[in-house]
């Protein structure tokens, strides 16, 4: 068992790692940065693609600290 949560562990991060760079890139740079601009950058709604992703994501998250959490119990045992 605990080599099938270790190896499970391992896939969820090499797919959390690939979502992660799959996600599309903002384009800030550093005077609008440092002027305040990108206060308001975080505050629309995420459509499309980049939604999509960002659930993918999470859910990869959610997944990886449940395995994380078993494999502590397993090992503890």
């Amino acid at each position: 068992m605990y080599n099938l949560v270790m190896t499970l562990i391992i896939i969820v991060s090499f797919l959390i790692i690939i979502a992660t760079l799959m996600q599309p890139q903002k384009q800030q740079d550093a005077l609008n940065a440092l002027s305040g601009g990108a206060v308001f950058s975080g505050q629309t709604k995420k459509r499309g693609f980049e939604a999509l992703m960002e659930k993918i994501t999470g859910v990869l998250l959610v997944i990886f600290f449940v395995l994380a959490i078993i494999l502590v119990k397993l090992s503890s045992k």
